[in-house]
């Protein structure tokens, strides 16, 4: 492998970690509302055998991605839970408000039941992930290495260490989100809207595939919705920051 071949992999491995660091934002918090029900240490491990799990799934989507690029059910299932778990707190929260008192907190998932959440959410998370990787690796020269499921060795070590370091940044990033929602639980509300916002981000991508043609195959990935949809987390998370500081202010008692 030349000098030459040597920066190329190195600028896209780059390209692809900050990607998959970008993703794991939205992600995070996903991850962070699912394992928040549970004790401090139970948390951890959680997110922990969450992570394995996806390390396990991810690295066999490499081999599989070809396939998994068509099972669109998958991310429509993904969708449809996120959406569920967003409406659900709102309405609960909509009727404790109505009602004139705090909402209770429901007991909550096992923990196993925890940990398979955290797995389902991060398979829907992944596809897209994974096929932007693809469509990024194959774009390097062939090292003549060899190939594994069908990929250069060099293309696929590239998918495979920035999947990785997208996993472990997940995980870290989860762990804080979970410690900032203790310290200020006014941005729950905030985190639930995240949630039902990146589920219609998996909706978007839902209707986008091919096999349903519902609106332009290109637009999930156009600059359009790109920008609509950071736009909107970005107000989102601006707002329920305003919103916990000023509650916090109000109530200094009520901080972790």
């Amino acid at each position: 492998m030349d000098t030459a071949m040597i920066l190329e992999y190195g600028w896209v491995l780059l390209v692809l970690i900050g990607l998959e660091g970008i993703l794991a934002a939205d992600n995070a918090v996903v991850m962070a509302v699912m394992v928040k029900h549970l004790p401090d240490e139970q948390q951890k491990k959680a997110l922990f055998y969450g992570l394995i799990g996806a390390f396990v799934f991810r690295f066999a989507a490499l081999f599989l991605i070809s396939f998994l690029a068509e099972v669109w059910q998958v991310q429509a299932l993904g969708a449809a839970y996120l959406l569920y778990i967003c409406i659900s707190h709102m309405w609960k929260h909509a009727k404790g408000k109505d009602d004139g008192h705090k909402v209770k907190e429901g007991k909550g998932s096992s923990f196993w039941m925890t940990v398979l959440k955290v797995e389902i959410a991060d398979i829907a998370f992944a596809i897209d992930s994974m096929l932007a990787a693809v469509a990024l690796a194959i774009t390097l020269p062939a090292t003549g290495w060899g190939t594994i499921g069908g990929l250069d060795t060099g293309q696929f070590s590239v998918m495979f260490i920035g999947g990785l370091v997208g996993l472990i940044c997940i995980r870290f990033a989860a762990t804080q989100f979970v410690k900032l929602l203790k310290k200020y639980p006014s941005l729950e509300t905030a985190a639930f809207l995240i949630v039902g916002w990146v589920g219609v981000k998996l909706v978007v991508y839902t209707l986008a595939h091919p096999e349903l043609g519902i609106i332009p195959e290109h637009f999930p990935h156009s600059t359009t919705w790109k920008l609509t949809f950071w736009a909107v987390m970005i107000g989102i998370i601006i707002w329920g920051w305003l919103v916990s500081v000023r509650a916090a202010k109000k109530n200094p008692d009520a901080k972790a």
